[in-house]
């Protein structure tokens, strides 16, 4: 049996992660590439017949786009365009992070709680909406149920982080269970809400729990966007700490870490991108947890560089899976959630059949 020196495995462990590293830049390099790519396709993809072609020869022509071309191209396609790509970001980014948490490729950021307040937020706002006094109906406006859903999102939240912090040190099993038993009761109250509720807020609820990008506007972005962005910024920094909570709580507190610092700061960080961003397009699943593993075929587990390219695959992956809604049954629009949830759901049989071993008791 050949064994090797200290300095040979320092050499070998230089060059594995000098080969994740160039991985993880190529990665890096080819997703921002096809991210412009389907950015562009879906600026001109829709049932108002505007194609890339025709605005392209407008440009170099030196003409300028005519009314409603412009109007569809800025004021429509393309605050839902960034909305696409801050969210598909964001539920991409939480999924690594939460999955990281709880070390486990399964978890998803549904496991915080912020889905299923979120969703009985959003709930309790279109059936009791019109019992509100109506001067603040007018002030909230349109905003009703995105404002509910965000306050619904962080109220669970804040609820599970309380259930699951005893002496200043949070359990991540407490927090599972209390996850699960949440959204149990999230989804109960939410029945009791479905039930009262008459056809038109049946139909809100439906359409609203599906998810969609097309109620993007660009005032509405300016709310989503400062908290989505705020937490893609704090993920990168969370990337050693979560790489040395591979090891176990106890070896990440002997290399220095600030386990239950990292702790909250993650739990706050998926509850800032995942309330922001179901608040603005509804429940659509499966990107953080379908991207996050498709990454770690790719460049491998270390979060220094799963972060930021699921970032990127994230955004790329929600914008083609808004553009499939648009023109699958055009001039109508699919709910984006439907799209997730058939390329997902098969995505996420298999990676339970490769991680059987997981769930074995």
């Amino acid at each position: 049996m050949v064994s090797l020196s200290s300095d040979a495995h320092v050499r070998l462990r230089h060059a594995v992660d000098g080969d994740r590293e160039n991985r993880a830049r190529a990665c890096f390099a080819g997703l921002s590439v096809l991210l412009g790519f389907v950015s562009l396709l879906s600026l001109t993809t829709g049932a108002s017949g505007i194609s890339l072609a025709d605005v392209a020869r407008t440009w170099a022509s030196g003409e300028s786009l005519d009314t409603v071309t412009r109007t569809v191209l800025l004021d429509i396609r393309l605050p839902r365009l960034a909305m696409g790509i801050l969210v598909g970001a964001a539920l991409a980014v939480s999924g690594a992070v939460m999955q990281g948490l709880f070390r486990n490729p399964l978890a998803d950021p549904g496991l915080v709680g912020v889905s299923a307040g979120a969703g009985l937020g959003a709930t309790a706002a279109i059936v009791l909406g019109g019992l509100l006094p109506l001067a603040f109906r007018d002030f909230v406006g349109t905003y009703m149920v995105p404002l509910a859903s965000f306050i619904g999102g962080w109220a669970a939240t804040m609820l599970l982080y309380v259930v699951s912090t005893r002496g200043g040190r949070t359990s991540v099993g407490v927090m599972l269970l209390a996850g699960i038993a949440l959204a149990a009761l999230s989804g109960a109250l939410t029945g009791i809400f479905v039930y009262i509720a008459d056809d038109a807020q049946l139909r809100d609820i439906q359409f609203w729990g599906l998810g969609s990008l097309a109620g993007a506007t660009w005032f509405k972005l300016s709310i989503a966007a400062p908290l989505i962005l705020l937490a893609l910024s704090a993920a990168p920094f969370l990337a050693r700490a979560l790489n040395a909570l591979t090891l176990g709580e106890a070896t990440a507190a002997h290399l220095g870490i600030e386990v239950q610092r990292m702790k909250s700061i993650a739990i706050l960080t998926v509850a800032a991108a995942v309330g922001a961003s179901v608040a603005v397009s509804g429940g659509i699943g499966f990107i953080g947890i379908v991207v996050p593993h498709l990454l770690r075929l790719a460049v491998g587990p270390d979060h220094r560089f799963l972060l930021p390219n699921a970032a990127l695959l994230g955004a790329a992956l929600l914008i083609c899976a808004d553009m499939i809604a648009r023109i699958v049954i055009a001039p109508a629009e699919l709910p984006i959630g439907i799209v997730t949830a058939t390329i997902g759901g098969p995505f996420f049989l298999w990676i339970l059949l490769r991680n059987r071993s997981l769930l074995d008791m």
